[in-house]
């Protein structure tokens, strides 16, 4: 069963978050703000799976938003690619680094809206630091699987561009804090990272590192671990996708899943009290590349003039 969508009157000024699209079906309902193509709520059932933010609200750091054409961190801001260097802005001047992209705080273009499906692009211009034009397009839309969600990157310049990209929803398995929730995800490695700017350092093992403590390939509590890290050597499931799993005691929960276009996969616990709701919710974004990825060129898409990159996940009940 689906219903109408709400699509923004363009007469209205726009929310503080931007344009608003309501997609339902299935018991799904997920709400897209128009800023950084952000995914503001979802829920099934009315049981709530992302921790959302209000409509009238800023969104509260990058919950739920688009990340392109690179996520994580540039290290120092400075990358070399094919022989030139750039230098981006700090956009995180506390670490010192390049954050998240540069989609995150621009309003996107809605292309098609449906009951079930909103398609919103946003084309990044060639710029100091970025002079790339990559148009991209994210489509989200709701079923009896869940939500989908995909991202679609085109370059449209005259030049190979470094490319990648990951959302950045926060997952809710439950009432009360992630300290209840069981975690549940298949991978072997994980990256380190310095504890002050957590740039990277190397990757290890989950079974050996720490007293195994970043190792959930076996269904484990959270309980007061605190997680900022890259994992890898994700092991898919018979369908060909990685699948995590968080949730809670009566075993209900949130699944996402992703297919290994995207090798690695951040997974962030808030753990401070903050806009970014402490251990409220765990932030799960699978990614095509690892942080520092366009310092040290691992993974990144050397995305050539007129080609198209395109990556999916999906959000679903458990």
């Amino acid at each position: 069963m689906t219903t109408s969508t709400a699509t923004p009157d363009p007469t209205a000024p726009l929310p503080i978050s931007g344009a608003r699209y309501r997609i339902e079906a299935d018991g799904y309902v997920a709400e897209i703000a128009g800023v950084g193509a952000s995914l503001r709520t979802l829920s099934h059932e009315g049981r709530e799976l992302v921790l959302g933010f209000g409509q009238d609200e800023i969104r509260p750091g990058f919950r739920g938003a688009v990340l392109a054409p690179w996520p994580n961190r540039v290290v120092d801001g400075q990358f070399v690619f094919r022989s030139q260097q750039h230098i981006l802005a700090l956009s995180e001047p506390a670490r010192g680094h390049a954050l998240h992209g540069l989609a995150v705080w621009v309003e996107w273009e809605a292309e098609e809206v449906t009951p079930t499906s909103v398609t919103l692009v946003h084309a990044i211009p060639a710029q100091e630091g970025y002079p790339y034009q990559v148009r991209v397009r994210v489509t989200y839309a709701v079923g009896p699987d869940g939500l989908t969600w995909s991202v679609a990157a085109t370059n449209e310049g005259t030049t190979t561009a470094p490319y990648g990209t990951a959302p950045h929803p926060y997952l809710v398995a439950g009432d009360g804090l992630a300290d209840d929730w069981t975690l549940e995800l298949p991978a072997a490695q994980v990256q380190t990272v310095t504890p002050d700017r957590l740039i990277p350092t190397g990757i290890v093992d989950v079974a050996t590192y720490d007293g195994g403590v970043f190792d959930f390939r076996a269904p484990r509590l959270l309980a007061q671990t605190f997680l900022d890290h890259a994992y890898t050597a994700l092991t898919p499931g018979a369908d060909g996708l990685v699948r995590a799993a968080l949730r809670a005691g009566d075993g209900s929960g949130v699944g996402m899943s992703w297919s290994t276009d995207c090798p690695w996969v951040q997974v962030h616990t808030p753990q401070a009290p903050g806009p970014d709701g402490w251990r409220r919710g765990v932030a799960v974004e699978p990614m095509t590349c690892p942080p520092g990825a366009f310092n040290s060129g691992t993974d990144v898409v050397a995305l050539e003039p007129g080609r198209t990159h395109e990556v999916r996940w999906g959000i679903y009940a458990l």
